[in-house]
């Protein structure tokens, strides 16, 4: 349940906090006074995007929040506590807009996306747009909205596996058939991966290979270079350098008691010729492991010959042959494989088509059985919508196909007739832009309880009705707030009288700028209000008394 929501430089909201209770709260003032801010905000909240114009002008940036109390049990508590983000029973969601575009959002004060927001708010919130209602002419829709009164979500979960499934399989077959003969090609891969095969494409030993080859090819050099420095090194003409500093090294012991930090010199001319000793023993070791050998070299020179051959002949480095030999030989296995598999094939695909009949047919079951109670109860609605004699119907229809469908084997379409004596037709041809207010409304009361979420919002959502029907209208939200929580921005008087509890929107100029400001009202402040409401800018003694009947009939 939806507990409170703050809006900070939003739009012409300077700073705004409204509390909410259970049962129904309605929110009014006049057109043009910022009602559905509060919708809006609730919208930003549940991750729609946003842009700098939601800002209010002047302020660097819009700041959002809501804090809702979850039940021991609710999805959103079991989703908090999946992604770690879970404090006691309560979910505080937090956005702030910036007025360079940019955006931030935060769940239980931890930065999270935009798609964690939203995923979170799907399960906390609601929200019944004063144009929703046209997305009932949509077939898709209509089906969606079937699917969730019919709670049916393990069986469209089967359906979509099983037409996975046969899709893939008919993807291989089409793979495998475009093929084509394959008895031209197996031989000319066979004597391409022979020729791969009869090297050792291993990368280290290529690389090995490549060191080698350069070593014999400049073995003459380093072997003279190798014995040049041994010469230098070890004084076979002259003076080493381990004799030099040997005499460095006795000298200074000889004077280390006049100055200490002659030790630490005398440490570094050790270290030094502890280096040169092991220097000399590695050039030793490389001098002996040297050989040119001319037959040893030429056949490093044809074995590489034969690799940059091949590498040219694929189109690739020479380091990437082991790769291109892996890749012949498994497309020689599939090819070799293709006719067998071809005949498999068939045999898995008609069973796959036969699963995904079943788990369309178990599907279709429970969408007939939905459709039934869903048409029942809508007409009765209907009827008390101001609507009398009409009826609503969920027709469903096969849809034969002969390739996998994850929505199953049938569509939905809404009908409606909107008098007695008058055939059912397409909804969306038929119904007038009240018509389908009422009829979206009653589908709503309809299927109360299809889903799990808490907090129910209706923005205008009365708009092209009046009169009786407007007050049954309310009837029936209070009704829904009976069972859910709901929040109802309206314009009509008789919805508002419904509500538990009252909120007014004004706007007004402030220090030259034009704000919006939300107040709730006491029992005096909502028969004003509703006088407001049924008597315009003058409000007689007859507006204030039927506002005050209003209310008494609603309590």
């Amino acid at each position: 349940m939806l507990k409170r929501l703050t809006l900070q430089d939003f739009a012409v909201v300077r700073a705004a906090e409204l509390e909410f209770g259970p049962g129904m709260t309605v929110i009014s003032g006049e057109t043009g006074a910022g009602k559905s801010l509060l919708v809006d905000a609730l919208g930003f909240l549940s991750g729609l995007r946003a842009d700098s114009g939601v800002v209010r002008h002047g302020a660097e940036r819009a700041e959002l929040s809501a804090e809702f109390a979850l039940d021991e049990g609710a999805p959103a508590l079991a989703w908090l506590r999946d992604n770690e983000l879970d404090e006691d029973n309560e979910a505080l969601l937090r956005r702030v807009i910036r007025a360079d575009g940019g955006s931030r959002a935060w769940i239980n004060g931890r930065t999270v996306t935009l798609a964690q927001l939203t995923e979170l708010a799907a399960l906390l919130v609601e929200i019944h747009g004063q144009h929703e209602h046209q997305a009932l002419l949509s077939r898709a829709s209509q089906l969606a909205l079937l699917d969730n009164f019919a709670a049916n979500q393990a069986e469209r979960d089967a359906v979509a596996a099983a037409a996975a499934h046969w899709s893939r399989l008919l993807g291989e077959r089409e793979a495998l058939s475009q093929q084509g003969d394959a008895s031209e090609r197996i031989p000319y891969l066979e004597h391409q991966l022979a020729e791969l095969e009869r090297e050792d494409l291993a990368p280290d030993s290529i690389a090995a290979l490549n060191a080698d080859h350069r070593r014999q090819a400049h073995a003459a050099g380093l072997i003279d270079a190798c014995n040049a420095a041994f010469a230098r090194l070890s004084g076979d003409d002259e003076a080493s350098p381990g004799q030099a500093l040997q005499q460095v090294r006795a000298a200074l012991v000889r004077v280390l008691e006049h100055e200490p930090r002659l030790r630490e010199v005398d440490g570094l001319l050790e270290g030094a010729q502890v280096q040169l000793d092991e220097a000399l023993a590695q050039l030793d070791r490389i001098r002996d492991d040297l050989d040119a050998d001319p037959v040893k070299f030429e056949q490093m020179e044809r074995r590489l010959g034969r690799l940059h051959d091949l590498a040219r002949k694929h189109r690739i480095a020479p380091e990437q042959l082991g790769e291109q030999r892996d890749a012949i030989s498994s497309e020689l296995d599939a090819l070799r494989g293709a006719g067998e598999r071809l005949r498999k094939l068939d045999g898995e695909i008609d069973a796959a088509r036969s699963a995904w009949r079943e788990a369309a047919a178990a599907l279709g079951k429970r969408r007939k059985a939905a459709a039934k109670a869903l048409s029942t109860a809508t007409s009765a609605l209907i009827g008390e919508l101001g609507m009398g004699g009409g009826t609503f119907e969920v027709e469903i229809e096969p849809n034969e196909t002969e390739r996998p469908d994850p929505q199953g084997a049938e569509r939905v379409e809404f009908l409606v007739a909107a008098n007695v004596g008058q055939p059912p037709r397409a909804l969306r041809k038929v119904a007038s832009g009240g018509e389908l207010s009422r009829v979206s409304l009653a589908i709503e009361v309809a299927a109360l309880g299809s889903d799990a979420v808490a907090t129910m919002v209706f923005d205008e959502v009365d708009s092209g009705i009046g009169g009786a029907v407007a007050e049954i209208v309310g009837q029936k939200l209070r009704a829904l707030g009976s069972q859910r929580q709901v929040l109802c921005v309206t314009h009509l008087p008789q919805v508002a009288a419904q509500g538990h509890a009252h909120y007014r929107v004004s706007k007004a100029p402030v220090e030259g700028m034009t704000q919006s400001a939300v107040e709730a009202l006491s029992p005096k402040q909502r028969e004003e209000e509703l006088a407001r409401m049924l008597g315009g800018v003058e409000v007689s003694r007859e507006a204030r008394a039927a506002a005050k009947r209003l209310l008494a009939d609603a309590g």
